[in-house]
């Protein structure tokens, strides 16, 4: 689950030609050849990396009509006697670049997977370097505050959002329209067909899930592998998405809060943190608080809320601790992380990569009304954090938006077990999100828990690293019931931190 990536996005300048060969025609018949379809050509960013593109229809009702380019990377296994095959990757976002994560794969995957794969990773469309969603900078450095307070901010921020969407509609052109999940899959059937696999291997991250389970639904019979870390629940209302939200950054502060009780290392240990909290977001409400850097303007309370999210993603408790304690008049850390949260865009133009999850998920407010309701129920699930600021940045951008994609229990048909990881406290994409992804999947679900915490699984400790790389290479699933316990207990929380502060505003955390 926006998010905001930390994968940067960069300029893609190595975009090549296309051989005359239709790739919708290709995914349609679930054949490809691979090099006679994508010309490759060392990356001018990456060049031990390989760069190309891959048209597809804009509609893909209309499967002859304009097309668009995705941008494709693609880091070739390192031992090619011992190759399987192509794996696609996506880190999520909505936002995230799969280019970069191609580019930074060695940092991430396993030597076990880098020698067995070609890693490709793609921009969605909509995204980065495949004709990204744009908007008049202007328009959307006058967006309003996110939080709204009565009928009167409601009612402006409706019509902003229809005007925000009218102009990037107009910028983005026909393909403003087109860029829910479900045509993001149809996007990665022809990148399988072109890459020559008869069936998809994938690994997807956070919101890389969601397009994950969305290919799932529409081409069962295709899929090798499918490891999904961290995942999007499609089936859930709005009430019930920012319920879950709330709860789940809520838990994942009051493992913070614990941590800090009962650890030395915590700059706050010894103090009431929740007591800090609560000073840090009365002055934001007096605007009387200000970041480090930032002496222009007062912190928001959003932004503040913000911290309760970044630092408990790694999990950075280190550094979220000494972020509190510089805000409340204390030393600055030795790093400090850009301001969270929307900011004013520089240039002429602004990507908006949440045009995606308004399309793929139908959050109906009405009024004011329905709009407190939703914050107070959010609340009583968060006494401390009150709520995500992730989707309630997003939701005021999203009202009155078409949806093309609405929610709905994932329906999967296909034979191969899909593999679901979670972390136990999961600030952004919540626990209980895997495990009702696990219900509605029954025994087609394979389901992994990390014990532990932040966001993703992969990577953080080889019990849950391992079945993951056992199920991509050779369709491995762990017994039901598996659980990955935290190695060395409290002493695991004083590894040294991985910085995971995002440095743009993409509305879904991705690593």
């Amino acid at each position: 689950m926006r998010r905001k990536s930390t994968l940067a996005a960069a300029v893609f300048t190595a975009l090549v030609a296309l051989l005359p060969l239709s790739p919708a025609a290709s995914a349609g018949t679930g054949e490809g050849t691979g090099t006679d379809v994508i010309a490759w050509a060392p990356c001018e960013e990456e060049p031990a990396v390989e760069c190309g593109t891959l048209a597809v229809p804009i509609d893909w009702s209309r499967p002859k009509g304009p097309t668009i380019d995705l941008a494709l990377a693609r880091r070739k296994a390192t031992d090619p006697a011992a190759r399987i095959g192509s794996m696609l990757i996506n880190p999520g976002g909505p936002g995230g670049s799969g280019v970069d994560f191609a580019y930074s794969s060695p940092d991430f995957f396993t030597e076990e997977i880098r020698q067995r794969f070609d890693l490709v990773g793609f921009d969605p469309r909509g995204v980065g370097r495949s004709h990204p969603v744009v908007c008049s900078a202007s328009l959307y450095n006058r967006m309003p505050p996110a939080i709204m307070t009565s009928q009167a901010d409601f009612d402006r921020w409706t019509g902003y959002a229809r005007k925000l969407r009218q102009d990037c509609r107009a910028r983005t052109g026909p393909l403003y329209d087109h860029v829910d999940s479900v045509n993001v899959a149809r996007d990665m059937d022809a990148i399988r067909a072109a890459l020559g696999e008869a069936k998809l291997t994938y690994y997807g991250v956070s919101y890389g899930t969601l397009i994950g389970q969305m290919y799932a639904e529409l081409f069962p019979h295709r899929i090798r592998a499918m490891a999904l870390d961290s995942n999007m629940d499609h089936s859930l209302d709005v009430k019930r998405f920012l319920d879950t939200e709330a709860a789940g950054v809520e838990d994942a502060f009051d493992q913070f809060v614990g941590w800090c009780d009962h650890e030395a290392e915590c700059v706050l240990h010894g103090q009431d943190v929740r007591q800090v909290w609560e000073r840090l977001l009365a002055k934001a409400r007096a605007g009387e608080l200000y970041y480090p850097g930032v002496p222009d303007r007062p912190m928001t309370e959003l932004q503040v809320l913000w911290q309760g999210v970044l630092g408990t993603e790694g999990p950075d408790w280190r550094l979220l601790a000494e972020m509190l304690r510089a805000l409340d008049g204390g030393p600055l850390p030795d790093w400090v992380p850009p301001l969270p949260g929307r900011g004013p865009v520089a240039g002429e133009l602004a990507e908006l990569p949440t045009a995606v999850l308004c399309q793929d998920y139908r959050l109906p407010v009405r009024n004011y009304q329905e709009y407190a309701a939703l914050l107070r129920s959010s609340a009583r699930q968060a006494p401390d954090m009150r709520l995500n600021p992730m989707p309630i940045e997003d939701l005021p951008v999203c009202l009155g938006h078409p949806t093309t994609n609405p929610q709905h229990r994932l329906r999967y048909t296909g034979d191969v077990p899909l593999l679901l990881g979670t972390t136990m406290h999961d600030p952004s994409t919540p626990y209980s999100w895997t495990t009702n992804v696990a219900r509605q999947l029954g025994p087609k679900a394979a389901l992994l828990i990390y014990e532990g915490w932040g966001h993703r699984i992969y990577g953080k400790e080889e019990c849950a690293t391992v079945p993951i790389d056992d199920y991509l290479i050779a369709g491995i699933v762990p017994p039901p019931g598996f659980r990955c316990e935290v190695a060395g207990g409290s002493d695991t929380l004083r590894k040294p931190p991985t910085i995971t502060w995002p440095t743009d505003d993409l509305p879904w955390a991705t690593h």
